[in-house]
Parts: structure tokens; C-alpha cells; sequence
């Protein structure tokens, strides 16, 4: 990587990386292909692989999920270049991923020649598609093809702008290689991209938030619940204020990190009880209302709500301005007494003004807040008590349970600035470690399936490089088998990341789903391992780490040994800023 004077461009795809460089890109992640090989010319001799840097990976899937795990944890986005039509088709799982959780990012891709005179024989027909953005048109926020080189710096500017709108979600722009490499006639005109900023955050109604206020002032037991407000770090501090104005109680579905584990009105793991007391529901920026307020059974798929039938609620979002009809990320549709669209990192410091206002000198409503507020706080610490005292007495188990792997890993990590980009533990790293921080989650699965960790978490890191965060991820096996290449990155690359294997050997998603219908229809259990499970023969990760350069460790089967080997993780990617695995044989649970 070098830093070089500017130049002035020569060929088409030298204005694209001048784009970039206008956008501050500081990366653009690819497996590399012929189809943008203008480009990529561009980046690595007319840019000085600088500002973009290219993150060199084998896979697009990979490419598009270290640009989703880095737009997540440095809030801008970067790009994933793929080459024409095969290399979106394998980049597409991952933007479907991207697109569920709501990422901005550009994904660059390269076709034609357009001219077809200019077509080599075979190869560049069978690789061109009419139109390319077809395949993923139904899962991105834009997609477009610019038709000339004059048209280039109005559609990356125009995609760069969409993409980080709320709603933001990924961007697709295909470029002809007879754009990218056809030389320059006359001088490119550059817009001032100063000009073309994103639009300001919406408000919400003032007569709707003026009703969202008196009703949680009123309520007897308010619920907060949110999901995606954590996407702007800000908008934390400003849901901790508000729900510590009403000593409103708090559930975080955990989509990015919207409020800290460790506070009182904290009710995440203690979401039920809540819900069936709530007279009235603030949703923020929860896409599946209906999921957030109902159970559903495992063996026939029916749902029923948890919340009594007249519980009034209003939602604040901007889920309703990106709705496409091809998938839906949402379950049935949710009657909402106040909707409001507008982005809640403006919207809910407003509602906090006005509740302050309708509570002003009143008394009574004092003491009910400050008795609510008591009585949450009791529950909060009794169940973190015994969160801890649970997880401990798992030490004693012979085998590794998912409750120890998030205690021993949290306590080895504790005295540093760490943020966790994957991995949950099934739920015990928020019951036990101290979410304390904005962004010190990036949420849960990432999307819609599986090949997301490894790119992702990769992704993460390299955005936390430099930063003095320690950047941790527990790593599903199943997850890991789809995407394992990504580790190669990481170590070309120097990302410093400590990944921990969470390897039950088998894919236990669908062994568990096997298990319930084994058991409505009084079947033999034990039969659900088969094709299910890992085993035979076992995977070894950390010797497939060590092939791919990554330091490593493991296998891990003794509880005793586990928290010494993250010890060694966390000292190793300190001081060697690199990345480093430790393969940990846990159970499912």
C-alpha cells in the first residue's frame, strides 16, 4: 500500500477509483476476475492500492461479507467488486444477508463487452448478462448499468447516496469493460460529491409523538422494545434516557446493540413476563412486530401472542420505505395503534422532551415511576446473579456447555476494550458479559443463513484496525465449513482477530428441527444426527487454520483448559496484530 499525488485519469475505470477516493472508500474487497480487471488495474497502479486497498479473498461471498461486518462496526460502507454474472451468483447469498440486515454497501460488477463485436469467442457471450442487475434486483436497495463513461460519476454518486439513506441496504452497479478500459477522449468531470450528501433524518409527526408520550406517561407498565436503533451509535445514549424518564423496561432483540446488558431496566432474558403485563409497546425500529410479541411452536409451526389482546402500541421506523415483494423479512402483518415513520435517532429525543413535560412536578406519577424502577432493578441483579451462578456450576460438567464458553471467554476478555462482531453463545455472552457500549455488538446472525461469520467477522476486525478494540467472534462450525477461505484473508492481511471455534460437530439447527418432528410424530429422537452431524470424521479447525497461516489452538474439550487458551489467544493478536483461532469442542447448548 502506498500513498500517491493525485493523477489525472487516463481510462474509464481510472474515473471509478477517483470516485472511490471521493467517497473516502478505504477498502474494496474481491476475488479477482477478468471482467473488472480495468478496475483493478486502477485501484493497484492508478490509485496505489490506496484509499481503496484491495482485501484479497476466494471467494464473493466472502468478498460482500467482510464488506457487511465492516459496515457494521465503522457505520460507513466499503465495496465488494464481483466479476460478471458467475461471480454475482456466488456473491448473492451474501448480499440477501446484507440486504436482511439492512447494510449499506456498493457491490461493484464488470460484464460484456456490451459491443458484442468486441466479445472473445465462448467466454465473455456465456458471461453476460441482459440485464445483470436482474439476479439481484429483488434483494438490493438499486441497482444500474451506466451506459457511458459520462454517466459513471452520477450513478456511483447516486448509489453511494442511496445506499446510506435510511433505510440503507446494499447497491449494485455493473460497469461495461469497454467503459472501464477504453481511454479517456477528454478531461472527466468530477462532481463535488460535497453537494450530493445524503438527505437529512425524518421526523416523526408532532401530533403522533405528542400520543406516543402520553401513552407511555399514562401506562401502567410500559415496554420498550428494540432492534435496529443501535445501527446509529447515538441513538443509544438516547434510548438509555428515555427509558430512564418512564423507568421503562427494555428488550433488546439484538439486531445491532441498542441498550446495555448491564442496566436495570434491561429485560431481554426476562422479555415474557414483561410482555404479559404491558399495557402499551414502543417499538423501535423492529421489523417483525409480530415476532416480537408472540411464541411459536417448534413442532407445528403456530404462533400465539405472549402480550394480552388490548395492549396499545406505537412503533417508530422506516421499515415501510423498503419493502420488496420477492422474500419478506417480516411474519404476519401487526395492527400498531400510533405508526410513525421516521428515524428514530431524531425521533426519540423529541419523545423523551415531551415525556419529561407530561411528567413534570406530578407526584404520582414520580412515585410509580421510582417504584417500577425499584422493582426492575431487583429482578434485573437476581437474574444476572443467577445467570453467573448457573454458567459456574457448568465448570464441573466433563464437557464444555455454551454457558461456560461465554464465562470463560468473557473473563479472560474483561480488563480490554473488546467488541464481539459474531457469535452469542446461544444467548449467554449478553446474560454474562457487560454490554456496556454502542457498536460493542454487531447483533446476531447477520441475515438470512449461513457463510456469514467468517467474511463478516473478518470485516469487523479490519474496520476495528488500528483502533486498540480487541475484536472477538464465536464462531458457529457449521457456519465456518460454508466460508473457511475467509480465514486466508485475515491472515494476508494482518486482521487482527481472536476467533473461537464453537464447534458441536454437527449442524444442530437442523438436528434440533429433526429432534421436534421425531417427537410429534413419536419417532426414534435418536436418528436425527443422521446428516446432521460432523463427526466422522471430526473436523480438525485449528489445523485447517494453521493451513490457511492463521496461528492456532485446539482442539479445546476440557472445560479446566479453556480460559488458558483464550488467555493465549487474546496476548497472541495483541502483540502480533494478527488474527488467531482456537477450536473449542462445546455442546449445542
Amino acid at each position: 500500500m502506498s500513498r500517491v499525488e493525485k493523477k489525472q485519469p487516463e481510462y474509464g475505470s481510472d474515473v471509478i477509483v477517483d470516485m472511490m477516493k471521493a467517497h473516502d472508500i478505504e477498502y474494496t474487497a474481491f476475488n479477482p476476475g477478468a471482467t473488472f480487471r480495468g478496475i483493478h488495474d486502477s485501484i493497484v497502479n492508478y490509485g496505489g492500492n490506496y484509499k481503496p486497498e484491495v482485501i484479497f479473498c476466494h471467494h464473493e461471498e466472502i468478498s460482500v461479507a467482510i464488506a457487511h461486518g465492516y459496515a457494521k462496526a465503522k457505520n460507513k460502507p466499503m465495496i465488494a467488486i464481483v466479476h460478471n454474472m458467475v461471480g454475482l451468483q456466488h456473491a448473492s447469498m451474501a448480499i440477501f444477508n446484507a440486504y436482511i440486515d439492512r447494510v449499506p454497501m456498493l457491490v461493484l460488477g464488470g460484464t460484456g463487452p456490451m459491443v458484442t463485436k468486441r466479445r472473445r469467442p465462448r467466454i465473455d457471450w456465456i458471461h453476460t448478462a441482459l440485464v445483470q442487475g436482474n439476479q439481484v434486483r429483488d434483494y438490493t436497495k438499486w441497482d444500474d448499468q451506466p451506459y457511458s463513461l459520462a454517466d459513471v460519476p452520477d450513478s456511483f454518486i447516486r448509489g453511494y447516496r442511496i445506499t446510506t439513506t435510511d433505510p440503507t441496504a446494499p447497491v449494485y452497479i455493473n460497469y461495461d469493460a469497454d467503459i472501464q478500459e477504453d481511454a479517456l477522449k477528454a478531461i472527466a468531470d468530477i462532481p463535488d460529491v460535497s453537494r450530493h450528501s445524503k438527505p437529512a433524518p425524518a421526523q416523526a409527526n408532532p401530533e403522533a409523538l405528542k400520543r406516543a408520550a402520553q401513552d407511555l406517561v399514562n401506562a401502567k407498565n410500559p415496554l420498550i422494545i428494540a432492534d435496529m436503533l443501535g445501527r446509529n451509535p447515538k441513538a443509544v445514549p438516547m434510548l438509555i434516557e428515555l427509558a430512564e424518564v418512564l423507568a421503562a423496561p427494555v428488550v433488546d432483540k439484538g439486531a445491532r446493540f441498542n441498550f446495555p446488558a448491564t442496566h436495570p431496566l434491561d429485560v431481554t432474558d426476562g422479555a415474557r413476563e414483561i410482555l404479559q403485563k404491558a399495557d402499551f409497546i414502543l417499538a423501535l425500529d423492529v421489523g417483525d412486530l409480530f415476532g416480537a410479541l408472540t411464541t411459536v411452536s417448534k413442532q407445528t409451526r403456530e404462533s400465539e401472542y405472549v402480550t394480552t389482546p388490548g395492549v396499545r402500541i406505537a412503533a417508530i421506523s422506516m421499515n415501510d420505505m423498503l419493502v420488496h415483494s420477492w422474500a419478506n423479512d417480516f411474519q404476519a402483518l401487526q395492527a400498531i395503534d400510533n405508526p410513525m415513520t421516521a428515524d428514530t435517532s431524531v425521533a426519540v429525543p423529541e419523545l423523551t422532551r415531551l415525556c419529561r413535560e407530561l411528567i413534570g412536578k406530578d407526584a404520582a406519577k414520580k412515585t410509580t415511576i421510582e417504584a417500577r424502577q425499584k422493582e426492575l432493578t431487583d429482578k434485573h441483579k437476581n437474574r444476572r446473579a443467577k445467570w453467573l451462578s448457573d454458567a459456574q456450576a457448568k465448570g464441573s460438567q466433563k464437557e464444555i456447555s455454551t454457558a461456560w464458553l461465554a464465562l470463560e471467554i468473557g473473563e479472560a476478555i474483561k480488563k480490554e476494550d473488546w467488541v464481539c462482531v459474531n457469535g452469542t453463545s446461544n444467548g449467554w455472552t449478553r446474560r454474562l458479559w457487560d454490554f456496556t457500549k454502542p457498536n460493542q455488538s454487531l447483533g446476531g446472525s447477520g441475515g438470512a443463513g449461513l457463510g456469514y461469520g467468517p467474511g463478516a467477522a473478518i470485516g469487523a476486525a479490519l474496520a476495528l484496525k488500528g483502533s486498540g478494540k480487541l475484536a472477538v467472534a464465536i464462531q458457529s462450525d457449521g457456519d465456518m465449513l460454508m466460508t473457511s477461505s475467509a480465514i486466508w484473508t485475515a491472515a494476508k492481511h494482518r486482521i487482527p482477530l481472536l476467533m473461537i471455534m464453537h464447534n458441536n460437530q454437527s449442524y444442530f439447527n437442523s438436528e434440533e428441527h429433526g429432534m421436534e418432528v421425531a417427537k410429534f410424530r413419536k419417532r426414534d429422537v435418536g436418528n436425527a444426527g443422521i446428516g446432521t452431524h460432523v463427526d466422522d470424521p471430526a473436523i480438525d479447525f485449528a489445523m485447517m487454520a494453521k493451513s490457511f497461516g492463521v496461528n492456532s489452538d485446539g482442539p479445546i474439550r476440557n472445560p479446566a483448559d479453556l480460559r488458558a487458551a483464550v488467555e493465549r489467544g487474546v496476548k497472541y493478536v495483541k502483540e502480533q496484530q494478527k488474527p488467531y483461532l482456537i477450536d473449542v469442542i462445546a455442546e449445542p447448548r
